[in-house]
């Protein structure tokens, strides 16, 4: 009996072992998607096992991770997370930086945000930490004004000064890029732009600066983030060929931030 006791303590911990040497890292659909991709090939060539799952909003990549059907995701910044945990306590952690690119404004009407008429349509996303980076573009390029300009959880209502009377309309961010025929300026996140066909560096009427809180990252379940494999896959992330792939696939539209 002790034998056998011995024997299934033995399959329990070998199964535990075999689960735990794959990494699922969740990710958005498109620029995370195609770098994650390179990340797995480097991940692979070094004995670390990564399964890519994409997701195509920006809800169930927290979710999933919380619930322990992912190891960790890569898909948002710092000021987004943070919003989520404040709502659900999700113990979830930053471990690492990912990428950074500068957020653009588009529109197929105007070329610049002073063209922009009186009670012109802006398109914002409709998650806290995302339409607050919207207002916080439109805030640097002087077409609104509000109450504390580096408020990452800036709202509608903390517009101080909105001289155009622009009229916001609040949509989910994978919605945004199908907003530009309907409204007269969008707000998109970098990675459904690229998805659309648009180059935030080239396409962009209005980016914000590189500098700013919204460097993207890499984020586990606060148990894990001591685990072996938590710094082998940063150590992954931060290798010179994802560098190099980020530098010829993306050309300045993604920036590798370590």
């Amino acid at each position: 009996m002790r034998f056998l006791a011995t024997l299934a303590a033995a399959a329990l911990l070998l199964a535990n072992s075999a689960e735990a040497d794959t990494i699922r890292v969740g990710v958005t659909a498109g620029p995370h998607a195609e770098i994650m991709d390179v990340v797995k090939k480097v991940g692979a060539e070094r004995g670390l096992d990564i399964k890519v799952v994409e997701f195509t909003d920006y809800v169930i990549p927290n979710q999933a991770l919380a619930l322990k059907d992912l190891e960790a995701n890569s898909f948002q910044h710092e000021p987004y997370l943070k919003n989520q945990i404040s709502k659900t306590g999700w113990k979830i952690v930053k471990v690492a930086n990912t990428i950074g690119s500068p957020q653009g404004v588009y529109s197929l009407k105007y070329k610049k945000l002073a063209d922009l008429p009186e009670g012109a349509r802006v398109a914002i996303a409709n998650d806290p930490s995302n339409g607050a980076r919207g207002l916080m573009i439109l805030a640097l390029h002087g077409v609104i004004k509000l109450k504390d300009p580096n408020n990452v959880a800036s709202t509608v209502a903390d517009i101080t000064d909105n001289p155009k009377k622009l009229r916001f309309v609040e949509l989910d961010a994978a919605q945004l890029p199908r907003s530009l025929q309907d409204v007269d300026v969008v707000s998109i996140n970098n990675n459904y732009a690229v998805q659309a066909g648009l180059n935030p560096a080239v396409d962009a009427i209005a980016r914000e600066d590189a500098d700013g809180p919204w460097v993207n990252i890499l984020a586990v379940r606060e148990e894990d983030k001591d685990k072996p494999w938590v710094k082998q896959l940063i150590e992954v992330y931060h290798s010179d060929p994802v560098k190099a792939f980020l530098e010829t696939r993306f050309k300045g539209t993604y920036l590798p931030t370590w």
